[in-house]
């Protein structure tokens, strides 16, 4: 919810609600919805451990119900103009290592795939879910790249052992990022339009862990929120550790940045150039047609 609220505030907007909250309705409806859904993946077996998370194809069913909805009060013309002009993000891939390949010492799919294999399947099946909000009207279109996997503070506490970011999940990050940056680029030329552009996450969070003065912080190995080594185990409770200046630490929790971080992730959306934001970054993007 991080960088949607933020980047509802660059945008001068009020930050979107869920899609499933009750006051999502006339007005509220109108600004857009928030569909996403905690420990989802692009595979429907990604994150089996967690109790009623939304899938993919969920939630693309719930997008063709806001449509409709929306089209209820503005008509279907109109709809598809606000949905076309307006901005979506989408950010999927980290859960399918974190969360199944590499859940467990030995998984399932780390028997039925190798490292490689299992990237060009996920990446495969993303490049469908992108073809299906095209097909569905989306014509500005954000895909964040998976950060750096290796370095979260979860990832440390189970796989470092002198506090050093795990190499196989830096190395699936990488692989990842980019076949899809590849996937962004080829379906811009099958629409041959600028719909889609592309994030770097992965450069620009590395960046803030090369030079963390630089931005202000003072801890990037540890979770402000937590427990355990790194303060990486489990998640942020009542009974968690919790730091004096969450803006000293690059993490919040045991996977997420904190708010600082986003801050700087998300001015990267709007301003960065086109080594971190390709083609566009958004404020080019958002003056398309304009």
């Amino acid at each position: 919810m991080g960088s949607i609220w933020r980047i509802s505030m660059k945008l001068g907007a009020e930050s979107v609600l869920l899609y499933l909250s009750p006051s999502l309705n006339g007005d509220a409806l109108l600004r857009g919805a928030n569909f996403a859904s905690a420990g989802v993946g692009i595979l429907n077996d990604t994150g089996v451990q967690f109790a009623n998370i939304i899938r993919m194809p969920q939630q693309l069913q719930n997008f063709v119900q806001y449509k409709n909805r929306v089209a209820q009060i503005l008509g279907v013309d109109e709809t598809d103009r606000l949905v076309a002009e307006g901005l979506m993000s989408i950010t999927l891939g980290g859960n399918d290592y974190v969360n199944n390949y590499y859940l467990l010492p030995v998984s399932a799919r780390s028997v039925q795939y190798t490292l490689e294999d299992y990237t060009q399947l996920i990446v495969s099946e993303y490049e469908k879910i992108l073809g299906q909000l095209y097909d569905l009207g989306g014509r500005r279109v954000l895909v964040t790249s998976t950060g750096p996997l290796g370095c979260a503070p979860a990832v440390k506490a189970s796989r470092s052992r002198n506090g050093e970011c795990a190499a196989e999940l830096q190395q699936a990050a990488s692989l990842f990022n980019s076949q899809l940056r590849s996937v962004v680029n080829r379906l811009n030329d099958e629409a041959s339009a600028q719909v889609f552009t592309f994030s770097d996450n992965y450069s620009t969070n590395m960046g803030l862990f090369s030079d963390p003065a630089a931005y202000g912080f003072v801890n990037t190995a540890d979770a402000c929120c937590g427990q355990g080594s790194y303060n990486g185990v489990g998640l942020c409770t009542a009974a968690s550790s919790l730091c004096r200046n969450r803006d000293a630490y690059l993490f919040w929790d045991n996977y997420h940045p904190s708010e600082k971080a986003n801050r700087i992730i998300v001015d990267e959306f709007f301003e960065g150039s086109s080594s971190v934001m390709s083609p566009l970054n958004l404020r080019q993007m958002m003056k398309l047609d304009d």
